[in-house]
């Protein structure tokens, strides 16, 4: 009897047991289908947001970017990252510049394609901007660059760091905005070189000699200086590209009829052996070629002394600056009334219009027909020996007229 009733609450128990365990099961089963449910259904969603979103670790231009769109990602790239390179006083950094965009929206698609996953993961993306890297090492190299400048015969060292006051990179391009330094060093060379309305003994011929005793001339249209402008822009850029050394000789300017100088490297003062000379005092004209005398006119009539002072030829150290055939020179008298004198030969010299030129009205042709009966400036000379001249007198040749 007593065994039966054992049995019985055995069966009991083992019937409650397997029904707990069925009811476990169950719910096992339902929680991993909705487990599995819930897991499908967000990575369908995970592979629906990476469709349009970047994945977590993305840095762009060194604005984190994850998770966000690229139109977002875009605005924000354009709203934090550097986008300029700034040199001041020697040191360079990277800024932001509010007024440049530094990203368009088809560059941030480009870099959403480069890593974009079916799934969102978790590596590391990080894209530069390379241009702004290299003109930042651009930049720093420049601020220790050093520029041998070479010009009549001296070599100038310039220095970036002293000379370049402040320069940028911005939108893809190198400005100088201060270089104020710069400017002055070459203001200084300028000094130290420039043959313009610089003094020095000449020696002029005498008779059929070439040379004779020396004066002191003055160069007046004839010479160069530094073009300040044009050697500031070209020194710049060899701070930037690395160039050592620069020929001062390209960047340099002339005065009169040619921006051009003239006479650079030239021995005798930058005269050569090849220039005019004529002799106010004596009426004489000489052409000297490869520094042996051509030419040796003892009769010609040079600008009134007295009078109108207009009318003198000018003293110092000027140049030809073309040479016409046929021509007609116009003018005023001292009465105010025109002229149109006719001229088969015509080398100007000055900007006011003096020159030499064949002189076929003239009848006086003594040594002092200059004095009250002189040109209004020119050196007149006979037609018979105007030939001659023309023939020995080259364009950009140095004049030197002299009391």
């Amino acid at each position: 009897m007593q065994s039966k009733r054992n049995l019985k609450k055995y069966n009991n128990r083992n019937n409650l047991l397997l029904i707990i365990i069925g009811i476990v099961l169950i719910l096992a089963v339902v929680f991993g289908v909705v487990l599995y449910n819930n897991h499908v259904e967000a990575q369908k969603q995970a592979k629906a947001f990476a469709t349009n979103h970047f994945n977590p670790n993305v840095n762009i231009y060194g604005v984190e970017v994850g998770n966000l769109t690229i139109n977002k990602a875009t605005a924000k790239i354009n709203r934090k990252a550097n986008n300029m390179v700034s040199l001041e006083n020697g040191k360079v950094a990277l800024e932001y510049d509010p007024s440049s965009k530094t990203i368009k929206k088809r560059e941030v698609a480009a870099y959403f394609k480069k890593q974009h996953t079916t799934m969102p993961n978790k590596q590391s993306y990080e894209y530069r901007n390379t241009d702004l890297d290299a003109a930042n090492k651009k930049m720093q190299t420049m601020s220790h660059a050093v520029v041998n400048y070479h010009v009549a015969g001296k070599v100038y060292k310039l220095k970036a760091q002293k000379l370049i006051n402040q320069a940028i990179y911005r939108k893809g391009k190198y400005t100088f905005l201060n270089s104020e330094n710069l400017t002055a060093k070459l203001n200084k060379i300028d000094q130290d070189v420039s043959t313009i309305h610089q003094s020095y003994s000449f020696a002029v011929p005498k008779g059929n000699k070439v040379a004779g005793k020396k004066i002191s001339v003055k160069n007046q249209s004839y010479g160069w200086g530094v073009h300040v402008k044009r050697a500031q822009a070209a020194v710049e850029q060899a701070f930037l590209n690395g160039t050592k050394n620069l020929d001062g000789k390209n960047y340099i300017y002339g005065l009169g009829y040619s921006t051009y100088g003239l006479g650079y490297g030239l021995n005798n003062h930058g005269i050569g052996d090849d220039y005019i000379v004529v002799s106010l005092q004596k009426q004489e004209m000489w052409i000297v070629r490869k520094g042996k005398m051509v030419v040796h006119l003892n009769d010609v009539v040079t600008g009134t002394k007295d009078g109108n002072k207009n009318n003198r030829t000018p003293q110092g150290v000027w140049y030809i600056h073309y040479k016409q055939r046929h021509a007609v020179l116009r003018g005023r008298n001292n009465d105010g009334s025109k002229y149109a004198s006719p001229v088969s030969y015509w080398m100007p010299f000055t900007l006011t219009g003096c020159g030499f030129h064949d002189a076929g009205w003239r009848g006086d042709w003594s040594k002092k027909a200059y004095l009250r009966g002189g040109s209004h400036g020119c050196v007149n000379i006979k037609p018979r020996e105007i030939k001659q001249v023309w023939h020995n007198v080259s364009k950009h040749e140095p004049v030197i007229v002299y009391d």
